[in-house]
C-alpha cells in the first residue's frame, strides 16, 4: 500500500513513525512526502525513508501508484485538500478537524461518500483502550455516562509548534482543540440528539488575531453534558478529560499519561500510541474496505456543536476571516 504524507510537521512525523511500526503491516510503503518548502520536505522525506518528495499535492495525486493519502496539514487546508483527494480517487485519512465550518464538513462528507473510497478522521480520543472498554460497557447497559469535561490550555502567543518549528499558520482553539473533546462526548453518548448548546469565544487578540479563550457546553436530550474550556494564555500546558458515570469517575491526564479512578492512579499509553492506533485502523479499513472507527459522517454531530458557538460569535463580532480560519 503506497502512502502519500501531506505535511511534515508534528502530525506528519507522528503518522510517519506509526507507518514504520510492525503493526502497520508489511505491505506499507512510504511512497511520497508533500510539503510547502522544498528543502524542508526533502529533508523530511530522506529522514523518514519516503521514496519521493514534492511541493505539489496535485502532482502527487496524479500519480497512479499512490493508494492512500494522509493529510497532516494546517486545519484550514483540510477541506480543499480532502476534496482534491476524493476527486483523484484516493483513500484519505484527514487530521482533525475535517473542516473549519459545519458547511465545509458537510461538503467533505458528501464528496467522500460519493467518491466510494475509504476515508476517515484522526480523532485519537476515540481510540484510547480505557475509553473503548467504557463504551462497550455503556452499550451493554452496564454503565451510564452522566458528564464529560475537558480542558486544553497552552501558551500560544507565537506560532511555535510542539516540535519547536515556527509555523506558517495559526491554530484555532475552538475548531481544532475543542473538536477533540466535543467529538469524544458525541461518540460516547452514542450520538444522542443535542438539546442545547451554550458557549463563549473570546475577542480577537491584538497580537495573534484569534480568540484566545473559549468555553463550550452541550446538553443531550436526556440531560447528559459535555463541557470544554481552554486558553492559549496559559503559562504551562495542561490537558485533561473527566468522565463521570453512575459507577465511577475517570480522570485522564494527558500531560502525565495517567488515569485516576476511585481505585487509584495507573499509567496510560502515550499520545503517540493513540495516533498510531488511528493510523493502523485506517490502514486496516483500506485493506478490508470498511469504514474506520472515526468514519467521516460520524464527526458531523461535533461540528454542529462547534458551529453553534461560532454562529454566536459571528452574531456578536461579525462574521470575518481571521488567521487560520478564512471566511468561506
Amino acid at each position: 500500500m503506497n502512502i502519500c504524507m501531506v505535511g511534515y510537521g508534528m502530525m506528519g512525523l507522528s503518522h510517519s513513525e506509526s507507518l514504520l511500526r510492525p503493526e502497520a503491516g508489511n505491505d506499507v510503503v512510504l511512497h511520497t512526502a508533500v510539503g510547502r518548502r522544498a528543502e524542508a520536505v526533502e529533508a523530511f522525506a530522506k529522514r523518514l525513508g519516503y521514496r519521493h518528495w514534492t511541493t505539489s499535492l496535485d502532482d502527487a495525486l496524479a500519480d497512479p501508484a499512490i493508494d492512500a493519502v494522509i493529510l497532516a496539514t494546517p486545519s484550514e487546508q483540510h477541506e480543499a485538500q480532502a476534496l482534491a483527494c476524493f476527486a483523484a480517487g484516493k483513500h484519505v485519512l484527514i487530521e482533525i478537524p475535517i473542516a473549519m465550518s459545519l458547511a465545509g464538513a458537510e461538503r467533505v462528507v458528501a464528496a467522500g461518500e460519493k467518491a466510494g473510497v475509504v476515508w476517515g478522521l484522526c480523532h485519537p480520543m476515540r481510540f484510547r483502550h480505557e475509553r473503548v472498554a467504557l463504551r462497550e460497557r455503556v452499550a451493554a447497559g452496564e454503565e451510564h455516562i452522566r458528564h464529560i469535561a475537558g480542558r486544553f490550555c497552552f501558551k500560544r502567543l507565537t506560532n511555535m509548534g510542539a516540535t519547536g518549528y515556527m509555523r506558517s499558520w495559526t491554530d484555532n482553539l475552538l475548531w481544532h482543540h475543542f473538536c477533540h473533546i466535543v467529538d469524544l462526548g458525541m461518540f460516547l453518548f452514542e450520538f444522542d440528539p443535542i438539546r442545547r448548546v451554550q458557549g463563549y469565544l473570546g475577542p480577537l487578540h491584538p497580537v495573534t488575531g484569534v480568540p484566545m479563550e473559549a468555553v463550550v457546553l452541550a446538553e443531550t436530550e436526556d440531560g447528559r453534558t459535555v463541557l470544554v474550556n481552554g486558553s492559549y494564555h496559559a503559562q504551562y500546558r495542561y490537558q485533561d478529560k473527566l468522565i463521570v458515570t453512575d459507577r465511577e469517575t475517570y480522570f485522564f491526564d494527558s500531560v502525565t499519561a495517567t488515569l485516576r479512578t476511585s481505585e487509584g492512579v495507573v499509567p496510560m499509553a502515550s499520545e503517540q500510541v493513540q495516533f498510531g492506533r488511528v493510523t493502523c485502523d485506517f490502514l486496516a479499513a483500506v485493506r478490508e474496505r470498511r469504514p474506520p472507527l472515526a468514519a467521516g459522517p460520524t464527526v458531523l454531530p461535533a461540528m454542529r456543536v462547534l458551529q453553534a458557538v461560532q454562529d454566536d460569535w459571528d452574531a456578536r463580532w461579525g462574521a470575518q476571516s481571521i488567521p487560520g480560519r478564512p471566511l468561506m
